[in-house]
């Protein structure tokens, strides 16, 4: 898959600023969280993948979270109810919907309760992008 110029630039420029974010990836289906992990380092970003949502919220780098893409349907705690959980928590933390299913009412109130984005899969690598940025941006300016 070919990265544009546009990603190796700024990838390029938060590293020289000591910017390197780390983004959570929970997804239920391994080579979904391997594929973007592969992405999203390609492009510079540290990443860690979790299988669950209660992995995610367990984990000690949960503090250093500069955005999650989450996976709106997993066993157990489904995506929505960890945004719920996070919000509850007062933990910032922009978020990034993926699913599978195209589900209207998933998607509003996801996006009414502060989720960046919401993308059915399959997206492109650029959408991703995109979202990624948009969700580090917003983060930037909450903190």
């Amino acid at each position: 898959m070919k990265k544009s110029a546009r990603w190796r630039r700024t990838k390029r420029t938060d590293d020289e600023r000591g910017l390197q974010a780390l983004i959570a990836i929970v997804d239920d289906e391994e080579s979904i969280r391997e594929a973007l992990q592969s992405l999203l380092r390609s492009v510079g970003f540290r990443v860690e993948g979790f299988a669950s949502a209660e992995d995610f919220l367990q984990s000690a780098l949960l503090p250093g979270m500069s955005c999650v893409i989450l996976d709106v349907r997993m066993p157990g705690m489904g995506g929505l109810e960890l945004q719920r959980q996070l919000a509850a928590d007062q933990r910032r933390i922009p978020i990034i919907f993926i699913t599978a299913h195209g589900d209207e009412e998933a998607c509003t109130r996801a996006l009414q309760a502060g989720a960046v984005d919401f993308l059915a899969k399959p997206f492109s690598e650029e959408a991703l992008l995109t979202a990624v940025h948009t969700a580090l941006e917003r983060g930037r300016e909450e903190a």
